[in-house]
């Protein structure tokens, strides 16, 4: 297939997208119905200008992992997304490859708490999609690029983060992710990108290297299951922390709430509405 048919297809896919499907906020001042480019790549997770090139047919091999971000973001069915793999010049992920896919009945579950910052990881933790309250509450995801986009990456290099530990709780939190990590390599021993996952954090870490390859099990899951956040606008806000696991689709979801009439509350609430009220035009 040409580049330009599979650059066709998500804009005409695009343009039958309404913000109000995807949650983004509409605005007044709009000709179009569909959603904007800007739009579609920030749901993407992808640059607005690299959008621009594959719609123009100007960049030319999207690689996996861009196909299922635009396929997820544009909501499409199970023979849409198939064909997208297709016109990209990728076979469709089978079993043998850790599943990214967001599902109809999972989206919808997600809809439904729009207003809560949450987080979604495949089983290599790597980011899947953050809703608009989650950036609000942690900083902007979008701008993640590559290895920034997995956890355990950005865990054991010690990037920047919002997240309150102290060094034993980051070095605990680190062990639970590599073991983590180390089950999702058991059962899906194939996955070539998994391979080069590890292989580079294996390079890139030695603190990596030495969780991977130690005898000893991780530390018990936290029995609080609650974070500090230390928001540069409104402080620190204590909140439950609590991990869905979609077992057929292995995906992990994070939600953070705060007990209703509490202080923290109240933070979140402030925090969510200036991280995102200036997202209306």
């Amino acid at each position: 297939m040409e580049a330009l048919d599979f650059g066709r297809t998500v804009r005409r896919w695009r343009d039958r997208v309404t913000p109000e499907a995807v949650g983004v906020p509409a605005g007044r001042r709009r000709r179009a119905s569909g959603l904007r480019r800007e739009e579609l790549a920030g749901l993407a997770g992808i640059s607005a200008d690299y959008l621009t090139r594959l719609e123009q047919g100007r960049a030319t091999a999207p690689s996996a992992q861009v196909v299922e971000a635009l396929a997820r973001a544009l909501r499409l069915a199970d023979t849409e997304r198939d064909l997208l793999y297709r016109l990209a010049g990728h076979a469709a992920p089978g079993p043998d490859v850790v599943p990214s896919r967001v599902t109809a009945s999972v989206q919808r579950l997600l809809d439904r708490l729009s207003h809560t910052p949450v987080v979604v990881y495949d089983a290599t933790w790597t980011l899947v999609l953050a809703n608009a309250p989650y950036d609000a509450l942690m900083g902007e995801t979008t701008a993640w690029r590559g290895r920034e986009r997995n956890a355990v990456w950005r865990n054991v290099a010690r990037l920047p983060s919002r997240v309150v530990h102290t060094p034993r709780e980051q070095a605990e939190h680190e062990a639970r992710l590599v073991a983590d990590l180390r089950l999702t390599a058991l059962r899906y021993p194939a996955d070539r990108a998994l391979r080069r996952l590890i292989a580079d954090l294996a390079a890139g870490s030695p603190r990596f290297a030495e969780l991977w390859d130690a005898d000893a099990p991780p530390p018990p899951a936290e029995p609080s299951r609650r974070k500090t956040i230390d928001h540069p606008a409104v402080g620190r806000i204590t909140l439950d922390c609590d991990t869905l696991i979609v077992a057929q689709d292995d995906l992990r979801i994070t939600v953070y709430t705060a007990e209703p009439g509490t202080a923290d509350a109240d933070r979140l609430a402030l925090a969510v509405v200036l991280g995102t009220q200036s997202l209306v035009p």
